[in-house]
């Protein structure tokens, strides 16, 4: 058994880890045919004695790190004290994965005497709709809120999400505060790359309400460090885990007998109206920006200010 495993087995040399390639219906033939009369039963028990077992692929590897990695970790630190020191509100935000809202299976288990009957296949066209929850995470005061839409994940979502929030509670929160600091990712509707993302933030947040907001992007690979990730979707996704999400009323029931680490319930608001792909902004108004990027690494660091004066 072992001389036949020598050439179908592969390894990790720093843990030790072995695997093998074929099946244990694969190696029980070719055990035959060495006139060894062994079932496949028994070759799996035999690859048990020998410390093999049934493993599946580990998403571990996240490419080579960005040379100012480090260096970024280290601003959005410093940028968090300076706006702590200050007074102002700080926000993690990112978008959760789509929801398809129906009888469809959802991950995980939970305690019950039967377990539920669900679609077999997640065809979308038997969705009653397509869930897009956009979280928004503040560390200081360990709050969460998640902004539920039904269309497309867009800039013009995620910026009337973040503008609803600061209407219906950041203002309110700090008064008197003129300066937000958001912690995002760098993909995704609001990367920092997309030229509608920003313009959005310059008419939604910084004319409208008169705010200087700072944007530090986590770099590539980095999102698991964005705190809205894991202090505030883990437990959403904990509280949900195995519970179909057969209608709408369900999904934001979910969401908000979630509550963050210090107790607090995560609130859910639906925001219905329809976001389209694909907006394109001209350059004659990226011209009318009033957008400053930081020295260190301005690719990831900027601040977007008024326009004009807010009475």
């Amino acid at each position: 058994m072992q001389r036949l495993l020598r050439a179908e087995t592969a390894g990790d040399p720093a843990n030790g880890r072995r695997w093998v390639r074929h099946s244990v219906r694969y190696l029980s033939a070719a055990l035959r045919r060495q006139g060894y009369a062994v079932s496949p039963m028994t070759v799996h028990r035999l690859l048990g004695e020998l410390d093999y077992s049934l493993k599946g692929n580990r998403k571990r590897f996240t490419g080579p790190p960005h040379p100012d990695r480090d260096r970024q970790f280290a601003y959005i630190a410093r940028q968090r004290q300076r706006f702590g020191m200050l007074g102002c509100p700080v926000i993690s935000v990112d978008t959760k994965k789509k929801e398809l809202i129906g009888n469809f299976q959802n991950p995980g288990r939970v305690w019950c005497r039967r377990a539920e009957e669900v679609n077999a296949y997640d065809f979308r066209d038997d969705a009653l709709a397509r869930a897009v929850p956009y979280g928004l995470y503040e560390p200081r005061r360990d709050r969460g809120w998640v902004y539920v839409g039904l269309s497309a994940d867009t800039a013009e979502f995620a910026a009337d999400a973040i503008a609803r929030w600061w209407r219906d509670e950041g203002r309110r929160a700090y008064p008197g505060a003129d300066e937000l600091l958001i912690l995002c990712d760098g993909g995704g509707s609001n990367s920092c790359r997309g030229r509608l993302w920003k313009q959005q933030v310059q008419e939604k947040l910084a004319d409208r309400w008169g705010l200087w907001v700072t944007v530090c992007h986590y770099p590539r690979g980095a999102s698991k460090w964005n705190p809205v990730e894991h202090r505030l979707f883990g437990p959403i996704s904990i509280n949900w885990a195995g519970k179909p999400l057969r209608t709408l009323a369900t999904f934001l029931a979910c969401i908000r007998g979630t509550e963050t680490e210090a107790g607090w319930p995560v609130r859910a608001v639906l925001l219905a109206g329809a976001y389209e792909d694909g907006i394109r902004v001209p350059d004659e108004q990226v011209r009318t920006w009033r957008l400053t990027r930081h020295p260190v690494c301005p690719q990831w660091n900027y601040t977007i200010k008024p326009r004009w004066t807010i009475y």
